[in-house]
C-alpha cells in the first residue's frame, strides 16, 4: 500500500511540475513573423502571463485565451479572418459573455489587457486569477489590435477588433 501511495504521489507531483510553466511563441497572424514569447506560470494567486514581445503597436490590446490550438486563417462570411481558426474565447462554462478576468459569469479566457510601450515592447505581466495552467494545454493565446472594455457593449468581445498575434499553448 505504501509503495502504491508513493507511486501515485510521485505521478501527481511530476504532473504538477510539468504543468507549472509553458512558453508560447507569438506570431503575427498575417506575416507569420515571430514577435517573441509569453511565459505562462502558475502561482498561488492564479496564472501569470509574462510577455517578452516586440513589434506591436503601442497602447492597450485585448488579450485572451481562445478555444482552439490553431492560429491559422478561417473563412467567415466569405472573408478570410487571420487567426480565425483559434475560435472563440475559452468559455468552458458556456456563459456566452465577455467580462473581467476576475468575475465568474463570463469567459474564463478573458485576460487583463496587454500593455505595449511606445517603443512597441510588451513586458508587463498580467494575472488571470480564475485559470489554472493545466486547463490551458492545447488552447491558443490571442492579442487583438485594440483595447478591451471587458464587456459586450458597445461592441462585442470587449471591442478589441482584429486579431494581430497568436500562439498555441503546449506544455512540454
Amino acid at each position: 500500500m505504501k509503495k502504491l501511495l508513493s507511486v501515485a504521489l510521485t505521478c501527481c507531483f511530476s504532473s504538477q511540475l510539468l504543468a507549472h510553466a509553458a512558453v508560447v511563441e507569438m506570431k503575427d497572424v498575417k506575416s507569420g513573423k515571430s514577435l517573441g514569447t509569453i511565459e505562462i506560470t502558475y502561482t498561488e494567486y492564479g496564472t501569470v502571463f509574462t510577455p517578452n514581445l516586440v513589434g506591436l503597436t503601442p497602447g492597450l490590446h485585448g488579450f485572451h485565451v481562445h478555444q482552439n490550438p490553431d492560429c491559422g486563417d478561417k473563412m467567415k462570411d466569405g472573408e478570410k479572418v487571420p487567426g480565425g481558426a483559434a475560435g472563440s474565447h475559452y468559455d468552458p462554462e458556456d456563459t456566452g459573455h465577455h467580462g473581467y478576468p476576475w468575475t465568474a459569469d463570463n469567459h474564463r479566457g478573458d485576460l487583463p489587457a496587454l500593455y505595449v510601450s511606445k517603443d512597441g515592447v510588451a513586458s508587463h505581466p498580467v494575472l488571470a486569477p480564475r485559470l489554472s495552467l493545466t486547463e490551458l494545454d492545447e488552447q491558443s493565446l490571442m492579442i487583438h489590435q485594440g483595447g478591451d472594455n471587458y464587456a459586450d457593449e458597445p461592441e462585442p468581445l470587449g471591442g478589441g477588433g482584429p486579431r494581430v498575434a497568436c500562439g498555441v499553448i503546449k506544455h512540454s
